[in-house]
């Protein structure tokens, strides 16, 4: 039984970095450990059972410097029951131990057995490894541009449950350009994990053990095609508030929902100032009213509450005309302009904030044309694929090390699907709707209108992108710059389970190009 929760009475916890356990002449070390704690979500509830690194929800914000490696040994200290339901029918899971994990830090550039491949899993203190070569300390080498990265589990076939017990963290990337451009820093530098979960009365995690509307005998625990909890969650607090002073804040927003998607807006005259996304800073601010955000992807804004002294204003979630009116998912914090300012703002918002360079300049060695197929396992679940291939065919997507190539993903299912490729960062070139009805008889695309430009706030670098549902999305990446084999998929974690997640090699004819 679950209650109904006053909204906006916590204050938003402020996320401070880890301190390093140690610096040597290679880089930066932490060691952290996954751990089962008790927290308070809400003011209003007792503790929730969690899972988390270093026993933190959020896990604990690592902050790097480009060009300076990090190391992190991941430890495994969970106990052996899982806090949530396993369904084992899938991916030969009765084989597995129950609870495993793997690492993957979201959007880094790192070699493959760093990369927390779904199959490099390991149990607590790394009794059991996985079929694939697994390790405990990963090195994240940061020759990347600034931008803010997050960490989550990523086990074969448990992401969704482990991420949901509480398995996710930020790691903010810095880079000395970054720090030229006078933006708002220190206090008033914000990250926020917007996340979404089901509490019982007890304080509890609800997740369901069973699709709701089963018409038919499932395995118990069943997978879920999909799933969004009632409650919103920033940096581990229900509905939190947060006071500032009148001057700009710069907010790094992360969507670590499981399914969820948002359509982040201001209850005021107040826009966004958007300035980065997933892979760091775009080339100019994009003032934006609304702005869409999937699972798994980034946003870097600036608000500017110099005019809005005294207010609260709220950062909305818009869920349509037809919205639930009982439905609170469309509140998300509250923000207070009650602080006195302390010092003049002396921030600045430059009209050109970085130079990217377009990839459609390179060779382009090929086109690959990828569908996002619906179809349905033997006891009629939603079975979502790639290419209409399972995890476990061989590998059709093989890259050579260092070519670019342009990705084409054929949405021919009904919804959305968020798609993130591991490795790179890319570029997005266009989206061209087509008559999915038509594909639905004879499977001919017949486009239903010229191809549109991404939206002015996707035109930086991504590693995740929304692929509208009856359009082909395409992108553009260079494949670099390490071999080996890496993953592609659904960032909705129930689809990425069952499954819509593919291996992919990038191959190098000097290497013997097997698995890490």
């Amino acid at each position: 039984m679950r209650r109904k929760l006053e909204k906006f009475v916590d204050p938003l916890p402020n996320l401070q970095p880890l301190k390093p356990d140690k610096k040597t002449g290679d880089g930066v070390h932490y060691e952290i450990t996954m751990k089962q704690f008790k927290r308070k979500l809400h003011r209003d509830l007792p503790a929730t059972t969690l899972w988390g690194y270093n026993g933190q929800f959020p896990g604990p914000m690592i902050e790097a410097n480009r060009d300076e490696p990090v190391h992190v040994a991941w430890l495994n200290q969970l106990p052996n029951k899982h806090l949530l339901p396993v369904d084992v029918s899938i991916h030969g899971l009765e084989q597995l131990p129950i609870v495993r994990t793997v690492v993957h830090l979201h959007g880094i550039e790192t070699k493959a057995d760093s990369d927390g491949h779904p199959e490099a899993w390991y149990t607590n203190n790394f009794q059991e490894t996985g079929p694939v070569f697994s390790r405990e300390t990963f090195t994240y080498p940061n020759h990347q541009r600034g931008s803010l990265l997050w960490y989550h589990d990523h086990a074969m076939g448990i992401t969704r449950l482990n991420v949901y017990a509480g398995l996710a963290g930020m790691y903010i990337l810095r880079d000395e350009h970054e720090k030229s451009l006078n933006l708002p820093a220190g206090d008033y530098e914000i990250p926020l994990m917007i996340t979404d979960r089901s509490l019982n009365a007890d304080g509890s995690l609800f997740y369901p053990s069973q699709p709701d509307d089963a018409a038919k005998k499932l395995p118990n625990p069943s997978i879920l095609p999909a799933y969004n909890g009632d409650t919103i969650i920033v940096n581990g607090k229900a509905w939190p508030f947060l006071e500032v002073e009148p001057r700009k804040y710069r907010f790094r927003i992360l969507n670590a929902s499981n399914t969820r998607s948002y359509q982040l807006q201001l209850d005021s005259n107040i826009n966004f100032q958007q300035i980065g996304s997933d892979g760091g800073l775009l080339r100019h601010p994009v003032e934006i009213e609304k702005i869409g955000f999937q699972p798994a992807e980034r946003i870097d804004v600036i608000i500017d509450f110099s005019k809005a002294a005294g207010q609260s204003i709220l950062l909305k979630n818009d869920l349509g005309p037809d919205a639930d009116p009982n439905d609170d998912t469309g509140d998300i914090m509250q923000i207070r302009v009650t602080k006195s300012l302390k010092n003049k703002d002396r921030s600045h918002l430059p009209q050109t904030l970085s130079v990217i360079p377009s990839l459609k300049q390179n060779d382009i060695s090929g086109i690959r044309y990828l569908k996002l197929v619906g179809s349905a396992d033997e006891f009629d679940r939603p079975l979502l694929l790639l290419n209409n291939k399972h995890w476990h065919d061989p590998i059709t997507e093989n890259p050579q090390l260092g070519t670019t190539e342009i990705w084409a993903f054929t949405n021919t299912t009904n919804f959305s699907h968020p798609i993130h490729i591991h490795l790179v960062q890319f570029q997005v070139l266009e989206h061209q709707p087509f008559d999915l009805e038509q594909y639905n008889q004879d499977g001919k695309i017949i486009f239903t209108g010229p191809p549109e430009a991404p939206a002015a706030n996707h035109r930086g670098w991504k590693d995740t992108i929304e692929v509208p549902a009856a359009t082909i999305t395409r992108v553009i990446a260079k494949f670099a710059p390490y071999s080996g084999e890496f993953v592609w998929h659904c960032h909705i974690l129930e689809h990425e389970d069952y499954d819509m997640m593919r291996p992919y090699m990038v191959a190098d004819d000097d290497k013997n190009n097997t698995k890490f």
